[in-house]
């Protein structure tokens, strides 16, 4: 079942699995399965990963940091779980803004040009 539309010519050719992994302005792109053209995620979808890209980098930092001054305090749990809790914001990066470029954002055409081989 297809509900997106492509950018390129309009029929809807897209579902939620193939959006999200359509990737950003930067990536490749899907190809549309009525025109053949690519079709990325737009600039919204771009701006979202890479500040959610740096807060999960921050929170990791700063979890690597502090969690071991936690020791003797009512949030010493932190310390304990310190790699599982780094391993889950990884795993988030990767998930959570394939899950938000399946419903959120707009399609828009790939720009980037790939090598002929």
């Amino acid at each position: 079942m297809s509900i997106y539309n492509c950018p390129h010519c309009g029929e809807r050719s897209f579902n939620p699995i193939t959006k999200a992994f359509a990737g950003q302005l930067n990536s490749p792109g899907k190809v549309c399965m009525k025109c053949g053209r690519k079709a990325v995620n737009g600039k919204g979808a771009t701006i979202f990963n890479a500040i959610y890209s740096l807060i999960a980098f921050a929170s990791i930092v700063v979890i690597y940091l502090y969690a071991p001054k936690l020791l003797g305090t009512q949030y010493e749990w932190v310390a304990h779980y310190e790699l599982v809790i780094g391993i889950c914001i990884l795993i988030s990066k990767f998930v959570v803004p394939r899950l938000v470029n399946a419903f959120f954002f707009k399609m828009a055409p790939a720009i980037r040009v790939d090598p002929v081989k």
